[in-house]
């Protein structure tokens, strides 16, 4: 809930308010000059033989006063007006619904992860990013994308696990995915199992979407669970997997530590494109290639299209009149200029 500060509803009336409250204040000052003028004018001249004595008596306390008293009057016809523009202040109620989507994040960190070949061509390849580096970086940004979706991570290699569950604060997301590593899981590549941890991370969400987004850039060669029997248990689940198979096609470098030093490798790496694609068949998500840190990055956002989270947001307005605070003043130093003008600064005829 927020406050609004005062507005005026009517400001439009102030293009003629402000002129009738200038014309009247010009007539509440001339009027009284103009008729002293005309006075002076129907009276019968009497020379004096000098007005300076006149000039230096002390002026009158209670005419002082009195114009003080009929300032009054200025004030409260001004108020008045103020009040006639309508002031409000207002309180706007929101309620915003979401209806989240749960994502697992499975990334692989085998040791062909160690591969090159996803980092900017123009760099030489010692300043090279490896696959999972790169990778992080993608999937940070689409991480910080989805503010109101509960995010989950699970690394695997020859074994798999959750290296964070699922959680609205991203920034504990940001933390655990930094901290993944080449190897932490084992050299190998257990899809099957990986896939099997995610799903079973979902199996008790109450979100209208279950995702899981599987990264590798191999084939499974570990584990006890195929990867398509991980697909089919994923689909009677009702969450839907989108992998994606991650390495330029053909020969990949390496940068490997020798007695003399680093030095390049270049090593074939093969997806399991087949297998990758049919998980996603089966469980309604989709397959992709990345063979760049371009191609990468459009995946994901492709994906952050996909399974967009539905927001409705309603906005209540209450509005509360506050002439009274502009109206009721104004009342008062009307009947206090009136109460003082009949009483001590009345004038006799």
């Amino acid at each position: 809930m927020s406050s609004s500060p005062l507005f005026f509803a009517d400001l439009a009336l102030l293009w003629v308010l402000a002129p009738l409250f200038v014309c009247w204040l010009a007539l509440q000052l001339g009027l009284p000059r103009l008729r002293s003028w005309l006075g002076r004018q129907a009276r019968a001249t009497v020379r004096f033989s000098s007005f300076r004595q006149i000039g230096d008596l002390p002026t009158s306390r209670a005419l002082v006063v009195r114009r003080v008293v009929g300032a009054l009057r200025w004030i409260s016809v001004g108020l008045l007006l103020v009040a006639m523009l309508r002031p409000q202040t207002g309180r706007t109620l929101t309620n915003v619904d979401t209806e989240g989507i749960d994502i697992v994040l499975v990334l692989d960190t085998s040791g062909s992860m160690q591969a090159l070949d996803l980092d900017a061509q123009e760099r030489s390849i010692a300043r090279r990013r490896n696959r999972l580096e790169v990778s992080k970086q993608v999937v940070e940004r689409f991480v910080d994308a989805r503010a109101n979706d509960q995010i989950g991570l699970v690394v695997f290699g020859t074994h798999a696990f959750t290296q964070c569950p699922l959680t609205l604060d991203h920034g504990i997301v940001a933390i655990f995915l930094e901290r993944i590593e080449i190897g932490m899981a084992g050299e190998e590549t257990a899809i099957g199992d990986a896939l099997g941890i995610a799903v079973k991370r979902l199996q008790d969400s109450q979100a209208r979407s279950k995702v899981v987004i599987l990264l590798t850039d191999g084939r499974s060669n570990a584990g006890a669970l195929s990867p398509l029997t991980a697909a089919e248990i994923a689909a009677t689940l009702g969450v839907k997997v989108y992998t994606i198979g991650a390495g330029a096609r053909g020969q990949a470098p390496f940068l490997v530590e020798t007695r003399l030093g680093p030095r390049v490798v270049y090593e074939n790496v093969e997806i399991d494109e087949e297998t990758l694609r049919r998980m996603a068949e089966i469980t309604g998500g989709s397959y992709f290639r990345a063979e760049d840190e371009a191609a990468l990055s459009s995946i994901y956002q492709e994906i952050d299209k996909l399974e967009k989270t539905e927001i409705s947001t309603e906005s209540y307005t209450e509005y509360d009149e506050r002439y009274p605070l502009f109206v009721a003043p104004a009342l008062a130093l009307l009947l206090i200029e009136l109460g003082l003008l009949g009483t001590r600064l009345r004038v006799l005829p």
